[in-house]
């Protein structure tokens, strides 16, 4: 496993690669069971795979310290060469970012509402580097796990409307036993916190039966009932609860046999906790 901090040895060592299929997993480090599934998807569906390491600054607002976000770089490189990735890129911001960036990616729309909404400006921060890595790497498949679900739905446009010759893999998000989704945040939360902080995915995928069986027909009836259940727990703060049609993340009343998609972020405590489920209406994959 090679580990390069130069934009400049990153594409030496890509430009070696001929007649290969590439596969690129870019993540802020400190990895977890989520970025671990989907280096091995990664590895099983291609012949050279790279992790990037790089906590990205564009992406945190004036009230989120860039700081303090979690790493643990010696852990992240063993759990790298233990899965047999070809080689991880861990720029420092100097190398992302040698001067003052004048250029930013915004995806419209599909920005406007959940994260995007509460957090302005990140998922232009997430676009803007994701585009810089894919430059880069200039990967055949890029793998993201479908709990950042709108990030993957950002991603997914901006490789569209920009012809990247890159495919997203979307990937399942990964859980605990008890259903709360894999994050690094969740090395925040207090033991009662972490406890109530499960009926997150409890009342998402209750929403879906309850749909299916037509219990539940409007958005505003599957906001009302997400919300009403996180809301019996007495350590969580709801930042947003929304129902939206999926991919493009429009607003509807009545359920008229579509995707949709239903979004959460709550706070337990300081930490904020995101989550979602999707409904297919004609099947296929739901990544929860």
């Amino acid at each position: 496993m090679k580990i390069i901090k130069s934009v400049a040895d990153l594409r030496h060592e890509r430009m070696k690669q001929t007649h290969k299929t590439i596969g690129f997993v870019p993540t802020m480090g400190y990895l977890h069971e989520g970025h671990i599934s989907l280096l091995e998807k990664a590895k099983m569906e291609c012949d050279w795979v790279v992790l990037s390491i790089f906590v990205n600054p564009l992406q945190f607002g004036p009230n989120e310290d860039f700081t303090l976000y979690p790493r643990d770089e010696a852990r992240d490189l063993a759990i790298a060469k233990k899965i047999g990735i070809d080689l991880v890129f861990v720029p420092g911001v100097e190398e992302m970012y040698p001067e003052e960036s004048l250029t930013r990616v915004n995806v419209r729309q599909v920005t406007e509402r959940l994260c995007g909404a509460k957090r302005p400006g990140h998922f232009d921060g997430v676009a803007t580097v994701v585009t810089k890595l894919f430059h880069m790497v200039q990967p055949d498949r890029a793998y993201f796990g479908m709990k950042d679900v709108q990030q993957v739905a950002v991603i997914t446009q901006m490789v569209k409307d920009l012809h990247f010759p890159t495919t997203i893999v979307p990937c399942p998000t990964i859980r605990e036993a008890d259903g709360l989704a894999k994050s690094s945040r969740n090395v925040y939360l207090n033991q009662v916190e972490r406890v109530q902080a499960t009926i997150l995915h409890q009342s998402l995928t209750e929403v879906e039966q309850r749909v299916q069986t037509g219990a539940l027909q409007t958005a505003s009836e599957m906001v009302t009932y997400v919300t009403e259940k996180i809301k019996s727990q007495p350590l969580a703060h709801i930042d947003y609860v929304e129902a939206l049609t999926y991919p493009r993340f429009e607003t509807f009343d009545q359920w008229e046999q579509e995707d949709i998609l239903l979004a959460v972020a709550v706070f337990f405590g300081r930490t904020r906790l995101i989550d979602n489920h999707l409904i297919r209406f004609k099947g296929g994959e739901t990544y929860v």
